[in-house]
Order: structure tokens, then sequence, then C-alpha cells
């Protein structure tokens, strides 16, 4: 979804003469009033303008609709929502009103998840053996499995000799015990251990990325928050999710002693890291210690 959203915005922005006519919004801090805004603004020097708001968190969706009551002719808007959204949400039928298309992109799996990295893999000009290192990869999520492949395109690019040590060493596949120890230590509040985790993690580890999967775990959690709110038990949970039944049974757990405000916060700190971090406003490393601090 989001090569595809990038390839888009990119194709858009290429007949554009100036950057006044690129609008890209920070999602944790959007409303239906900044999005209408900034759909509703006249073009200056461009043909068009191009209002880009790329992971959307799943909730919020529905209630950015209202900004899309009008949509001039003069506007090209882009949104990415982080979930699935059903033909009945509100958002798909504004766009759809609005002239637009919405588009989903399922979760690859098997066969063409395997297809999938080993392509991504020869794109970047990767040997086959960095695309099985990443197969095995426990989480079979496309953002994290992209990065890794990136940052071993990055280490082959600077000249060092990507051998199977080296991957080995690169690739996260390796720490997945670390991962889990410091997604385990973050609820009801971030213990030291987590602490001690992180710094481990920070020596070897892009920060964006553990980041990155910090928002996945507290967003397992509240999902697995609202459904123990609906009277779910924990058989039913592990049942009907895909993650691990043990993964499941540890948020189901903390899912306990936590509210789904907190949980919200703490994803939205997180949105706004991502974006402070990708706007140059901090540095990546200090800014994900600042996180901790407030989860």
């Amino acid at each position: 979804m989001e090569d595809e959203a990038g390839r888009v915005g990119a194709e858009w922005r290429a007949e554009l003469v100036s950057e006044f006519g690129y609008e890209a919004l920070d999602p944790s801090a959007l409303t239906v009033a900044r999005l209408r805004e900034a759909v509703l603004q006249i073009p200056f020097l461009d043909p068009y303008r191009v209002v880009v708001a790329r992971g959307v968190q799943l909730r919020r969706a529905d209630g950015l609709a209202p900004a899309l009551a009008e949509v001039p002719d003069s506007t090209r808007v882009l949104i990415t929502v982080r979930g699935r959204l059903n033909a009945s949400s509100r958002l798909v039928k504004a766009v759809v009103a609005a002239g637009g298309r919405a588009r989903e992109y399922t979760t690859l799996k098997g066969r063409a998840l395997q297809t999938w990295i080993f392509t991504r893999a020869r794109e970047l000009g990767l040997p086959v053996a960095a695309g099985a290192a990443l197969v095995k990869l426990a989480r079979q999520d496309l953002g994290v499995i992209d990065s890794e492949l990136r940052k071993l395109a990055a280490y082959q690019a600077s000249g060092n000799r990507l051998d199977q040590a080296a991957i080995d060493d690169l690739v996260v596949a390796g720490r997945q015990d670390d991962i889990f120890r410091l997604t385990e230590q973050l609820l009801p509040r971030p213990t030291a251990v987590a602490w001690r985790v992180l710094a481990g993690l920070l020596e070897r580890e892009q920060p964006t990325i553990i980041a990155y999967r910090l928002a996945r775990h507290l967003a397992l959690v509240l999902d697995v928050k609202s459904r123990q709110d609906r009277g779910e038990r924990l058989s039913q949970v592990q049942a009907e999710m895909r993650e691990h039944p043990f993964v499941v049974q540890k948020a189901y757990d903390v899912a306990q002693s936590v509210g789904a405000d907190r949980l919200e916060d703490g994803l939205r700190t997180l949105l706004a890291y991502e974006w402070e971090v990708k706007s140059g406003q901090i540095d990546a490393t200090r800014g994900l210690e600042a996180v901790l601090a407030k989860l």
C-alpha cells in the first residue's frame, strides 16, 4: 500500500511547478477542519493541489468523511488508512461520492509473500540470501520487511561486503527475542528492563523500526482491549486473531490493567514521533527515548 501511495503521490507531484501545490498532513493531528481547509484551498502557481494524508488510524478514518463533502476539481487527495475499511465506511462512501476510488491491499501470505520479498530484494540489487533471511521473519509485515531490505541495500551500497554473516548480523529476524522483551515490558508502564532492552537495541537497530514495532504492539493490545470490552473470552480472541495464541494471551493479560485511552495516547505519541523524524524536526534516537518516557 505504501509503495503504491508513494508512486501515485510522486506521479501527481511531478506535474506541479512549485512546492506550494503539495501538502502532506500529519495523520496524528489531522482533524476534519484541517483536512477540509487543505482540500478547499485554491492552487496558486500550480495546475492543481495535491493533499496527502498517509497512515491515518482506522478508528479515526470515518470521522474525516465530512471533510470530503466538497472536493474541487483543482485538488487531488490521497489518503491511506492503517486497517481495513468495509464498503459501509463513511470515508469510503465520501471518497466515492466525490468521484474518487477506494482500493484495498490485502495481507500477503505464503508463496505470494515470498515472491514479493525476493522480487523486492532483486529490485534493490541484493543477493538471494538477503531475501531468504527476511522470509524467516516471525512477523510477516511488509513495512518491517521492506525497511530491513532497504537497510541491507544501504549497507551494500556503502561498499561493505554483504555476505551471510553480515546479513545474519543486520537482519532483525535474529533479534526477535529482544523486540518481544521490550514490548512485554511496556505496559502498564515501561519498566527498568524496557529501558535496558531499548538501549541494547538502539546500538544495532534503527530507531524507527523499533518505534514501528512498539506501535504494532500497542495496536494489538488496543484491539484485544476492545474485544474484552465486548465480553469476548480469551479463547474467542485467540481463535479470531492471526497472531500466535501465546502473544494474544500476553496482550489479553496486559489489556486488563490498562485503559483504551492510554493505549490511544501511546499510538498518537508514536505517530507524532514518526512525523517529526521524517520531517527532520527531532533526532530519531533521542526522540524514541522521549517517547518511551511518555508511554
